[in-house]
């Protein structure tokens, strides 16, 4: 019961603690962070085959294969 009791708190305390944007996390979040419905990668730049149609954060561009944008710009 105490044990229990302990990791109730340690839960607790936890979930008060501001998350941060660095150490190892910060490289599972980018490997796995995604936009546009999961279609594309928030990277600091796009590839050849990619544009970016919206922004992820205010650093990273939400990069989306051309056949998935909305609108075909430019054909």
């Amino acid at each position: 019961m105490k044990s229990l009791l302990l990791a109730l708190v340690v839960l607790a305390l936890l979930s008060c603690v501001p998350p941060v944007r660095s150490g190892p996390n910060m490289y599972i979040r980018r490997v796995f962070s995604t936009c546009w419905r999961s279609k594309g990668v928030c990277r600091k730049s796009c590839g050849k085959r990619e544009e970016y149609h919206i922004f992820c954060d205010s650093a990273f561009l939400c990069c989306i294969d051309k056949k998935y944008l909305p609108i075909q710009i430019g054909k």
